[in-house]
């Protein structure tokens, strides 16, 4: 086999990084073999014949490129994070990133989903709140939607809390509709959720609507930047908000309005 014929993947990326950070002490799998072979790394021997890796400058240059395209693929990504976010205010609304809110979720999810692992690696998670038992059958755990938003409204049942999440790659989002329970857990914290597709280096949307399960609404980003529904979102009836999700934005600052032009002078 030669170099050429390595596919260097995501994992690979992954592995060089892990090296370039620790110690080197080699793990001997597949990946660092298929590394070794690309000419991404060196075993190096100390005195005692010990063996450690080290990266070639062709596996400094691989990882320098992967963290460039993760940097480009953050930077869209919060881009259009900014843009729904947006969106929201101008529909009256008041918007929050990033938050990370306590949601239960039925224990039944993470069986049918991996019967054999844990309960819900969620569960490590804290938002800093003393939690009550969460209700029988359920667990706690968090999530963080990219754009939660409300109503501006004094009365409760006229919220209408939101989720939005946001996708620019197309494996980000394959790999979040394979969770059943990561969108149970949007779906649960809101009365409506949507996915907004951005679009990829080359201009060309990342999924078909139709990918997107049905409980949930599409938004797209079209060619000139605009956001178009592509399909409703299904929306229930929030009567009122959790008491755990008012103290978590209490905690929180809204995403403040966009800056308007200064009034003219009279």
């Amino acid at each position: 086999m030669q170099p050429s014929d390595i596919t260097l993947t995501r994992r690979h990326d992954q592995r060089l990084r892990d090296i370039h950070r620790s110690a080197g002490w080699p793990c001997q799998d597949v990946l660092e073999v298929e590394l070794l072979a690309a000419g991404m790394l060196q075993r190096c021997f100390d005195t005692d014949g010990r063996e450690t890796l080290r990266l070639t400058d062709a596996g400094m240059l691989r990882l320098a490129g992967a963290l460039a395209g993760n940097r480009a693929a953050r930077s869209a990504h919060e881009l259009l994070v900014g843009q729904v976010a947006q969106a929201m205010q101008r529909a009256g609304r008041l918007a929050w990133r990033g938050l990370m809110l306590r949601v239960p979720l039925p224990l039944s999810l993470w069986a049918a989903e991996a019967p054999s692992a844990p309960v819900a690696p969620g569960l490590l998670w804290t938002d800093g709140l003393e939690a009550a038992p969460p209700p029988t059958g359920h667990a706690w755990v968090m999530a963080s939607p990219d754009v939660f938003s409300i109503r501006r409204s004094s009365v409760e049942a006229y919220l209408e809390p939101v989720v939005h999440e946001i996708k620019v790659s197309r494996a980000d989002l394959q790999g979040d509709l394979r969770q059943p329970a990561k969108r149970a857990a949007y779906l649960a914290m809101g009365g409506a959720c949507w996915y907004v597709l951005g679009r990829d280096a080359r201009g060309r949307a990342i999924a078909d609507p139709d990918e997107v399960p049905a409980e949930c609404g599409v938004m797209q980003v079209d060619a000139a930047g605009q956001l178009q529904v592509c399909r409703e979102a299904p929306r229930r009836a929030v009567e009122r908000l959790p008491f755990h999700l008012w103290m978590s934005l209490a905690q929180a600052t809204p995403v403040p309005p966009p800056d308007e032009p200064a009034q003219a002078m009279l």
